[in-house]
């Protein structure tokens, strides 16, 4: 049980936003549940939680573990030894930190920091936010006190009885969108009396959105179409470059969405990829969404995620090969489509678990206990 401070919990894993966003709302819902908690983040070095976490308030150790290349061998050689020198490094921060418990969001530092709390009998509680769950994960879950997941039909991965469906949390600021439209509006300089198309494809973006959009402009303008329009790092300065700066009053082209929740208010379709952490906020914000899974991750998870939703009627599916070619055309036809919109909104809003950080959090403190 916590000393007298308080719990001390070590909050593990990263790589992606959608990793790291709901480990920090998890640490804060269970600071907001006992003031006097002591958290400590463990991410890998180099990836983007060494800066976003002391960001938002807490301390962060750095493995120098990576994940395995799947495209390159020779990038692996070293993998086995970061690998034993990163559980190694875990165990001391075990010693060193004394946590009550542990919780892998997943991500490379996970893997080493739960198998390091294993070994020394630390309970553990695994965030699974997939509908597909990894190699690791699925190998830590044996020895899991608790999996918290966000889609059904887990127990094909994981012991049965130590599952939760708690689904994924979420930036509550990101999804607080009521009566903010006409701030939405004046913020994208757009107009009230025409429809919006919202393409997101994640921080650093995503080619194949891009490629479509670009392709299916004159279509979207000729159909008075307004677009919002995230490019992500990777490709904003090459889009700009080819469109210029102010292509056509009806888009609105962007590196990054600061105010995700204007964003979310502004459109009445979405586009976007399917990772898990974007679909639990798009559950919450209940706009028809066609979903363009990614084909490069892992156990091509985000096509499970979509599928998911596809089997509830609550999304459109458009496989990433077929994207250039049908995209725009299908976001035009659901925009055109009042019933077909309305259906959507309701199938997907009855998939929103809104709450999942404080009963994430709970379940921690319950493990302490």
């Amino acid at each position: 049980m916590a000393g007298a401070g308080g719990p001390r919990i070590i909050i593990s894993g990263g790589g992606t936003g959608g990793h790291i966003f709901p480990a920090i709302a998890i640490a804060n819902a269970l600071k907001s549940l006992d003031p006097a908690t002591e958290i400590l983040f463990v991410g890998a070095k180099g990836r983007m939680e060494m800066e976003k976490v002391p960001a938002a308030g807490y301390k962060i150790i750095g493995l120098g573990i990576q994940g395995i290349q799947r495209k390159s061998i020779w990038k692996n050689i070293m993998f086995p030894v970061k690998l034993m020198l990163s559980v190694r490094r875990s165990l001391q921060i075990i010693k060193d930190f004394k946590p009550d418990a542990v919780v892998g969001v997943g991500g490379y530092a996970s893997g080493p920091l739960l198998y390091a709390a294993s070994l020394k009998g630390i309970p553990y509680l695994i965030q699974e936010q997939n509908s597909y769950a990894g190699i690791t994960n699925k190998w830590l879950g044996k020895k899991a006190k608790k999996i918290c997941v966000a889609f059904d039909g887990m127990d094909k991965f994981f012991p049965y009885d130590r599952l939760i469906k708690t689904g994924n949390p979420i930036r509550k600021e990101s999804v607080n969108i009521a009566g903010k439209q006409m701030q939405a509006i004046e913020l994208y300089k757009l107009s009230a009396f025409k429809k919006t198309i919202l393409i997101i494809g994640g921080s650093l973006g995503a080619r194949t959105l891009n490629t479509s959009i670009l392709a299916g402009l004159d279509k979207l303008i000729a159909a008075d179409v307004q677009v919002i329009w995230q490019t992500g790092k990777f490709y904003y300065k090459g889009i700009i470059e080819k469109l210029g700066e102010d292509y056509h009053p009806n888009v609105r082209i962007l590196e990054f969405l600061n105010r995700m929740d204007l964003a979310y208010a502004a459109a009445d379709i979405i586009i976007s990829r399917a990772g898990a952490g974007t679909i639990a906020e798009l559950y919450v914000v209940k706009k028809p969404v066609i979903l363009v899974p990614s084909p490069n991750v892992a156990e091509d998870h985000q096509t499970k995620n979509a599928l998911a939703l596809v089997q509830e009627h609550a999304a459109v599916f458009i496989a990433d090969r077929d994207a250039e070619a049908k995209l725009v055309d299908k976001a035009i036809e659901l925009l055109n489509d009042k019933e077909l919109q309305r259906k959507m909104s309701d199938n997907i809003g009855k998939m929103a678990m809104p709450d999942a950080d404080e009963i994430i959090a709970k379940e921690v403190i319950k493990m302490i206990k």
